[in-house]
C-alpha cells in the first residue's frame, strides 16, 4: 500500500510538555487507525501535524503528492449564515448528489434524510443549530467531501447509539480501499472495536503502534509487559482486569475471534470476575431494603399551554427499582431519557401517576451540567472533594478521598489543582468524586463518558465495580453499557420504557424496524425479517421477551458438519504457529530495538503475520457458521 503520510522523527514540544518526542510513523492506503491515550497527552496535535495544521521544531512530515487531507476538529468553524445544503453538498447540482448513493447515505445516516428533515430542511440555516446538529453538519460535509486521508476528532461526540453504529459501518464499507485512509480519536471502545485496523496510543511524547482495536490493543499491551517480565503486582493492575472483562464478560466486540486464547488464559487464570454480584447484591439489599424508587402509571409532558397539547416524554410508565439493579438506558435523542433520570431523583413532578422511594434511599444523581462546581473554581481539588466526606467505604474498604481521587485520575500533585484551571474532562470525573463521596446507594449517571479518556473510563468502571447500591446509567458508549450494566432499556420516543433482553443489538433492531429512515442505512446487525420482542419494564416482568425471530439458517448436513469441523482444527493449528512466529518477532524487535532498519524489516514480517492471521480467522468463522 502507498504512503499517504508519512512522519520521521518528529519532536515538537508546547510549552514545557513535550508532546511529540522523536516521532516516526506513517499513514498508508487501506489504513484504518484509532488513537488513544490520556487527554492532553497529545492526540489532538498529533492530528493537526498530520493534516498540516500545525508544524513541528524537527524533523520532517511528508504526504503522497496529490492526496487530499480532510480533518474534522472539535472547533466550531460552520459559517451561521450559510444553508444546510451549502455545508454540506457546496455546489454540486442536485442531480449529480442526489445520484451518489454514498452521499445519500451520509444525509440519511447523520440528517435523517436527503431532504435533511433533521436539521429542518436543505435550506435552513446554520445559525441557531445546536452544537450537537453543527456537529453533525461538520461531519457530513467531510463524509461528503471524501478525501483520501479522513481525520476525526472525537466523531461520535453527539451521536446517539444508532449514529455510532452507523457511523462505524459507514466509515469500514467505505474506508478499505487502497487509495485511502482513516486516522481517528476516540473514546468510544465499542467504536474503536469496529472501525479501527490499527491502534496507536499517543503516551509521553510517544506513539505505540498496535494491531486491530480495542479488544486487539488491550490484549497486545498486556502481552508486551508479560513478556518484559512486570512484576506481580503490576500484572494485578486494571489492565489485567479489562483484559478479564473482555475474555469472559459480554461477547466479542467484533466480528472476527480472538485466538490467542492461551496467552490470555496465563494472564486472567487467577484473576476473579469483575464485580461479585451475589455479594453486591446482598450488600445493597441491606443497606436499601425492599423498597428503592417505584413508578406507578408515570407521565410526565413538557410545553403545554392554552390550546397546545404538549410533548409526552413518558406515558404511563411502571417501572419497579430493585436493589443492586444496573439498568442501562438508550434512546433517540430527545426521547426524555435525562428526564427519566430526574423523575427518578425527584427532582422531575409528575404530570400524573405515583413515585414511590424508599425510606433509607439516598440518591447521587449525575447531570450533563459541570456548572454545579463554578462555585469551587477557586478551592484546590482534594479540598472540593473533602468538602463532601474525607473517608468513604467503597468494595467494603475505608478508601480517603485522597486515595480514590488518585484512582480516578488525580495524583498527588494535580489534587492541589484550582478547581477553575480544571478541563473539561478532569471537571467530569470531579463531579464523579463528589458524588461517590456522598454515599449514595442509588447512582443515577447521565451521559458519564463525556470527555473522559478510555484511561480514566477504565478507572471509572472499577471504581463501579465495587460500588454496592442501584445504578441507572444513560450513555451512547455501547462498552460501558455493556460493562457495567446487567439489564438494558430503550426509550424509543413514544413515551415508552422498553426492556432490551438483547441489549443494544436489539435496540438498533428495533430502530431499523421502526424508523424507515434509519433502516435504509442501518448495518446488518440482525438477519433481515427479525421482529421486535421488547415490551414495556412493568410488563416485561410477567412475560417473557415475546418472541423475537431472526431468519432461518439452512441446517448443515453430518458429512458438511464434519468436514467445517476438520477445516476448524487446520486452522486452529495454523494460528497457533503464527501465534509463536509472531512472539519470536515480538522477542527479535525488543532484542533490536536500536536498529531502526532491523525494526522495520521485523515490523514488515508483523504485518504479513497479521494478514496472514486474518484470512485464517474468517475461514474459521465461515467453518463454525456451518457447526453451528
Amino acid at each position: 500500500m502507498a504512503v499517504l503520510i508519512s512522519v520521521e522523527r518528529a519532536a515538537l514540544a508546547l510549552g514545557t510538555t513535550q508532546v511529540l518526542d522523536g516521532v516516526s510513523l506513517g499513514v498508508a492506503g487501506g489504513d484504518r487507525i484509532g488513537v488513544v491515550g490520556r487527554n492532553g497527552g497529545g492526540k489532538t496535535t498529533l492530528l493537526r501535524v498530520l493534516a498540516g495544521d500545525r508544524s513541528v521544531d524537527s524533523g520532517r512530515v511528508a504526504r503522497l503528492g496529490g492526496a487530499t487531507v480532510g480533518m474534522l476538529s472539535q472547533a466550531d468553524t460552520l459559517d451561521p449564515e450559510v444553508t444546510v445544503r451549502e455545508v454540506v453538498v457546496g455546489d454540486r447540482p442536485d442531480h449529480v448528489w442526489a445520484g451518489d448513493a454514498r452521499i445519500r447515505d451520509v444525509l440519511t445516516g447523520l440528517l435523517g434524510g436527503i431532504d435533511a428533515p433533521a436539521m429542518g430542511g436543505l435550506d435552513a440555516t446554520v445559525a441557531g443549530k445546536s452544537g450537537g446538529e453543527r456537529r453533525r453538519l461538520a461531519l457530513a460535509k467531510l463524509l461528503v467531501d471524501d478525501p483520501d486521508v479522513l481525520l476525526l476528532d472525537e466523531p461520535t461526540n453527539h451521536l446517539d447509539v444508532e449514529g455510532v453504529a452507523w457511523l462505524a459501518e459507514h466509515l469500514v464499507r467505505h474506508r478499505s480501499r487502497p487509495d485511502n485512509a482513516l486516522v481517528t480519536i476516540t473514546h468510544d471502545r465499542w467504536f474503536l472495536d469496529a472501525v479501527a485496523t490499527r491502534t496507536w496510543e499517543v503516551v509521553d511524547g510517544e506513539v505505540n503502534a498496535f494491531d486491530g482495536g480495542y479488544a486487539a490493543y488491550v490484549l497486545a499491551k498486556a502481552e508486551r509487559e508479560r513478556m518484559a517480565r512486570v512484576t506481580a503486582e503490576r500484572r494485578n493492575n486494571l489492565l489485567r482486569k479489562e483484559l478479564a472483562w473482555l475474555r469472559r464478560g459480554a461477547p466479542a466486540r467484533t466480528s472476527k475471534p480472538k485466538f490467542r486464547i492461551e496467552a490470555a488464559n496465563a494472564l486472567i487464570e487467577d484473576v476473579p470476575p469483575p464485580r461479585n454480584d451475589v455479594e453486591l447484591m446482598a450488600f445493597a439489599t441491606s443497606r436499601l431494603g425492599k423498597d428503592v424508587v417505584d413508578l406507578h402509571d408515570a407521565s410526565v409532558v413538557v410545553g403545554e399551554s392554552a390550546g397546545e397539547p404538549g410533548r409526552t416524554l413518558l406515558d404511563r410508565v411502571t417501572w419497579h427499582l430493585a436493589p443492586g439493579e444496573r439498568i442501562g438506558v438508550v434512546g433517540v435523542n430527545g426521547s426524555g431519557k435525562s428526564t427519566l433520570l430526574r423523575v427518578l431523583a425527584g427532582e422531575v413532578p409528575l404530570s400524573s401517576g405515583k413515585r414511590k422511594e424508599g425510606v433509607t434511599v439516598r440518591i447521587g444523581h449525575l447531570t450533563q451540567e459541570v456548572r454545579e462546581l463554578d462555585r469551587l473554581r477557586d478551592r484546590r481539588v482534594i479540598d472540593a472533594v473533602e468538602e463532601v466526606r474525607k473517608v468513604t467505604v467503597l468494595g467494603g474498604r475505608e478508601v480517603s478521598a485522597s486515595q480514590l481521587a488518585k484512582r480516578l485520575g488525580f495524583p498527588g500533585p494535580r489534587q492541589q489543582t484550582r478547581v477553575g484551571d480544571l478541563s473539561g474532562g478532569e471537571r467530569r470525573r470531579l463531579q464523579v468524586l463528589r458524588i461517590l463521596m456522598d454515599e449514595p446507594n442509588v447512582l443515577l449517571l447521565d451521559e458519564p463518558t463525556n470527555d473522559l479518556d478510555i484511561e480514566t473510563l477504565t478507572a471509572l468502571e472499577d471504581v463501579l465495580d465495587g460500588w454496592a447500591g442501584t445504578l441507572v446509567v444513560v450513555s451512547h458508549d455501547r462498552y460501558l453499557l455493556e460493562r457495567i450494566a446487567d439489564r438494558q432499556v430503550a426509550l424509543l420516543g413514544d413515551g415508552r420504557v422498553r426492556d432490551l433482553p438483547g441489549g443494544v443489538e436489539e435496540y438498533l433492531r428495533l430502530r431499523a424496524t421502526t424508523t424507515p429512515a434509519y433502516a435504509a442505512s442501518a448495518p446488518p446487525a440482525v438477519a433481515p425479517g427479525s421482529k421486535g420482542g421488547a415490551k414495556s419494564v412493568g410488563a416485561q416482568r410477567h412475560t417473557d421477551s415475546g418472541g423475537s425471530t431472526a431468519a432461518a439458517t439452512p441446517t448443515a448436513s453430518p458429512a458438511e458438519q464434519r468436514e467445517a469441523r476438520k477445516t476448524m482444527a487446520r486452522v486452529e493449528k495454523q494460528l497457533s504457529r503464527l501465534a509463536t512466529r509472531e512472539e519470536r518477532i515480538h522477542a527479535d524487535m525488543a532484542e533490536h530495538v536500536s536498529d531502526h532498519a532491523r525494526v522495520l524489516e521485523l515490523n514488515t514480517e508483523l504485518r504479513a503475520i497479521v494478514d496472514e492471521r486474518e484470512a485464517l480467522e474468517l475461514e474459521w468463522l465461515e467453518a463454525a457458521e456451518v457447526v453451528s
